[in-house]
């Protein structure tokens, strides 16, 4: 199956950040290996003219997800450090619209959409298919993923650009069977036009 790149298409780049990859306080196994993929598919969209968007954890100090608040994770993403900056080797064209989550202490914002007006600017513009990459498959992706899905957004999950933390072995297989069985459609470079 073939998906074309048209100007009711947006690119989102989830999380791809340093502290989520090895090295980071938070790393996902292998999470700098979507960066190669995920620059072939930026230049598909800037070729098309079509908008990408990138989101990130913007996290204060203190936020609830940290362990020394009662969360689960190390402190990661916070706020104007090195871990939150993007990785440096992903090629986010100057045009991209980058869009900060989780910067309130008292809310998780897993999701690209949480606290961020990103379904308003989409509709917006017309645009009405997401095809979805980055870090990480079982958290960030996921939960933007269901969110677009919910909003009525056609989603294709770039499933040779995301990697997945499983904190639990299998965490991602079941994070991807449960997005498409919500409606995303899987695809990988070989099938966007």
């Amino acid at each position: 199956m073939e998906f074309r790149v048209d100007e009711s298409s947006a690119l989102i780049i989830v999380d791809v950040q340093r502290d989520f990859c090895p090295g980071g306080s938070l790393p996902v196994s292998k999470g700098d290996e979507v960066v190669t993929v995920l620059n072939k598919y930026v230049k598909k969209f800037v070729e098309a003219k079509v908008p990408i968007y990138a989101t990130r954890d913007w996290h204060p100090p203190n936020h609830l997800s940290f362990e020394f608040q009662g969360g689960p994770w190390p402190p990661h993403c916070v706020q104007n450090t090195r871990g939150a900056e993007f990785h440096p080797a992903l090629a986010l064209p100057r045009e991209v619209r980058v869009l900060s989550k989780a910067s309130d202490p008292n809310r998780e914002g897993y999701s690209g959409f949480d606290g961020t007006n990103l379904a308003e600017e989409l509709k917006r513009r017309g645009i009405r298919r997401l095809f979805v990459g980055g870090l990480a498959t079982d958290y960030c992706v996921k939960n933007t993923v269901l969110d677009a899905l919910s909003l009525g957004f056609e989603v294709i999950l770039l499933e040779d650009a995301v990697r997945g933390v499983d904190v639990k072995v299998g965490d991602s297989e079941a994070a991807i069977r449960e997005m498409v069985d919500k409606g995303a459609k899987k695809a990988s470079l070989d099938q966007i036009a």
